[in-house]
């Protein structure tokens, strides 16, 4: 496709803030100066800062979005996605630096294939510029169990980048760091599931996408760099609370197979996490995954109606247990 085709795609980048002036005031002026044929929007969520005050103040250009609540990255992106028009949503966390011509290889990949619905850049770490970033680093994937893991990050083991993952790819989940998707389809899909709040939210809805045939790519030609943990910590238990409980969520909604089979052993597996936390001397994220146990169970019938509704369409996995091969079989870095 040409450039002239590619032009007629319009996008709206939506920035989600809460109480981020300091990371408007150091991250904006890249999203400012490289993404010209972009309009920039920033969604707030009822901050109390002075987020809004030095956005107008600063860059007037940019189109505020008040939403009414703090309602997390879920309902604050559905919020403010129904008021924005455009052909490309692109949901950009409020903590990432992009780069010269990061979105016209974005707008090539969405010309080239009407069926790829959503796209994630390259993610590399903001504080380690060589080194991919946790949140997504080159794309995201599960196993069987629902586990997520990246080309770049396999739980705690981060990769180098060293040009291995300058390709396109066909990929399981996007980032939610930096999130392309064509507007029709996050309407189709009804956006976010908000009883997610936050966390994990884009892998449910890049299930969604995937079980209605469409398909998710990474696309390595575009770089941005993300801080990642800017809002909530990896050491915050709430952070282990959410990822498990809504992990489960996901993992019920939408794998295809023995419902049962699946969360016995998921439920075993989290059970061996919490041992390990309390190894580690870490009792509080032991009773953050116990928590999200019982949050699971409140919502399980909630959750079977939302699976009853679901067609599956799409083997999910490629590998069955990334915790075996990561922990027995000590395959630190990503394989097929």
């Amino acid at each position: 496709m040409g450039l002239e085709t590619e032009q007629k795609l319009t996008i709206a980048i939506v920035i989600l803030n809460w109480n981020g002036k300091k990371l408007l005031e150091q991250f904006l002026p890249s999203v400012i100066q490289h993404s010209k044929q972009a309009e920039v929007y920033v969604a707030d969520n009822a901050s109390t800062d002075a987020s809004l005050l030095f956005i107008k103040e600063t860059y007037p250009t940019v189109k505020i979005i008040k939403n009414n609540e703090n309602g997390g990255y879920a309902k604050g992106y559905n919020d403010a996605l129904s008021a924005v028009e455009a052909d490309i949503f692109c949901l950009l966390n409020n903590d990432v630096e992009v780069t010269k011509d990061w979105l016209p290889p974005i707008v090539k990949a969405f010309t080239e294939d009407k069926n790829t619905a959503i796209i994630q850049p390259k993610l590399l770490d903001f504080n380690k510029r060589d080194t991919f970033e946790y949140a997504g680093a080159a794309g995201g994937f599960i196993d069987k169990f629902g586990y997520p893991y990246c080309r770049g990050r396999i739980f705690n083991s981060i990769e180098t980048d060293l040009g291995q993952y300058n390709d396109k790819a066909d990929i399981f989940w996007a980032s939610g760091a930096c999130l392309f998707i064509r507007s029709k389809v996050f309407k189709e899909l009804n956006g976010f599931d908000e009883s997610f709040f936050a966390h994990m939210e884009e892998i449910d809805l890049c299930w969604r996408a995937k079980n209605l045939n469409y398909t998710v790519k990474y696309v390595g030609e575009s770089t941005i760099y993300h801080v990642g943990g800017a809002t909530l910590s990896n050491l915050n238990p709430k952070k282990t609370y959410l990822n498990f409980r809504n992990s489960l969520f996901t993992l019920t909604k939408n794998a295809k197979g023995n419902l049962l089979f699946l969360i016995v052993v998921r439920l075993l597996l989290d059970g061996v996490a919490g041992a390990k936390f309390l190894m580690e001397l870490k009792p509080k994220h032991t009773l953050a995954i116990l928590k999200a146990h019982l949050s699971f169970y409140g919502h399980l019938k909630q959750l079977i109606r939302q699976r009853n509704l679901t067609t599956f369409r799409r083997k999910y996995y490629t590998k069955t247990s990334i915790i075996a091969d990561y922990f027995i079989f000590q395959n630190k870095e990503f394989r097929t």
